[in-house]
């Protein structure tokens, strides 16, 4: 059975019809911040230093400074000092490889030692609390890093 002209373009009308929906209905979920998100550090609590398996940034006087390593100090610091996180009833189920996250609030002398899942977003808090990043913040939380080539 042969299609007509008319019938191909209504098939691909209902097709770019649909994939705007499916594309409108993921932004939204993945852009959205979820309404009992609350920031992770503020101004009582502000962020000192962070360590993310290895890698490092650390708070001088009124910049960041991180490792040489890193390509984007200045956004990558301001992703973590301003990092949204909601509250998780229980512990996420993830396959994810966790990442060690050493973390160093000012005036409070001991550093926290924090999980993070990058993939689901999830932070384990020293106390055993869950948390979870919004998908939108996740790929900030990332440093860019400087990929030489091997000698």
């Amino acid at each position: 059975m042969a299609l007509t002209r008319k019938q191909w373009n209504n098939i691909i009308i209902f097709a770019c019809v649909f994939m705007v929906a499916v594309l409108t209905f993921m932004d939204r979920k993945t852009h959205n911040i979820p309404s009992d998100a609350k920031r992770l550090f503020d101004d009582h609590a502000p962020l000192a230093q962070l360590q993310l398996d290895g890698l490092w940034l650390h708070k001088q006087a009124t910049q960041w400074e991180c490792d040489t390593k890193i390509l984007n100090c200045d956004e990558w610091a301001n992703a973590w000092q301003t990092v949204l996180v909601s509250p998780l009833a229980k512990a996420p189920q993830s396959a994810d490889k966790p990442q060690e996250l050493v973390i160093q609030i000012a005036d409070i002398a001991d550093p926290q030692l924090w999980l993070y899942f990058p993939i689901e977003g999830a932070l384990k808090s020293p106390a055993g609390n869950w948390y979870l990043v919004p998908p939108s913040l996740r790929a900030k939380l990332q440093p860019i890093i400087d990929a030489k080539p091997a000698a």
